[in-house]
């Protein structure tokens, strides 16, 4: 069953309230209640006045337990929310929602301890123990819920606070990298592609005034001069062959045939 909101009037102290202070506190809150809850017990067989004053007195000093634990509990929520996960926040909610109603449920256990040992009626007393067990059961509540805020969440946890931080600096460079890989990639599509360093001022002018009809031509002429140069050669060959010399080879003499008789 889930509380209905209850927001209370925020209390501006004179002073600061330090940071972890709230857990050392949580552990009079827990364990006050408790015992006044076993010594009421008790109390019921022996029926001591003195242990009646006892036990008022212990729960004054819970239920002032219960609205320091409430002050230093807003203080270490606040510190904690941010490195939480969005589950551990809405856990956090829940238990800062729960501590309100128990710290206003301490002081109506001492409103009722009160009026029990003033009126001295049996029905009166009843409805104070039933009070005082629904508020230990609630406080037992809030112990577990806290610790689990702690170990399985890291709430107010100095290491997590630390891997918390490493993870945000981490996440600002990579943002920041990305941002510098963006610019770049503009700069390179917005500047122009340098000319080659070799390349006369005049030849670079041509060829950028330079259209495809022009690029045809050229290709033209230089296929005429690469025909014409190709018709020229073999008559050159022609003409040196021509002017030179073969030397002439002297007959071999004829053999001489000697007849014998």
């Amino acid at each position: 069953m889930e509380l209905p909101a209850l927001k209370l009037p925020q209390i501006e102290l004179p002073f600061d309230i330090p940071v972890l202070l709230h857990p050392p506190i949580d552990h009079f809150v827990i364990a006050i209640p408790v015992l006044v809850l076993l010594i009421e017990i008790v109390n019921l067989f022996l029926k001591k006045r003195a242990i009646g004053v006892l036990t008022f007195f212990l729960l004054i000093v819970g239920m002032l337990a219960a609205v320091a634990a409430y002050m230093t509990g807003l203080v270490d929520g606040k510190e904690a929310f941010d490195t939480l996960s969005q589950t551990g926040q809405e856990e956090l909610k829940e238990h800062k929602l729960l501590g309100t109603y128990l710290m206003i449920t301490s002081t109506v256990v001492v409103i009722f301890k009160l009026l029990s040992a003033l009126l001295r009626k049996g029905i009166v007393k009843a409805f104070y123990l039933l009070i005082l067990i629904v508020f230990v059961a609630g406080i037992l509540k809030q112990g577990k819920e806290g610790g689990e805020l702690v170990y399985e969440y890291g709430a107010n946890v100095a290491k997590v606070k630390v891997l918390d931080d490493e993870l945000f600096d981490c996440k600002d460079e990579l943002s920041d990298t990305q941002e510098e890989l963006k610019e770049a990639e503009a700069d390179k599509q917005t500047t122009p592609a340098p000319a080659a360093p070799d390349m006369p001022e005049a030849q670079k002018n041509n060829n950028a005034n330079q259209t495809p009809k022009s690029v045809d031509s050229l290709i033209e002429s230089t296929q005429k001069k690469v025909e014409a140069a190709s018709k020229e050669v073999p008559s050159k060959v022609k003409e040196k062959a021509g002017s030179m010399e073969m030397p002439v080879t002297p007959a071999a003499p004829e053999a001489v045939k000697i007849e014998t008789h």
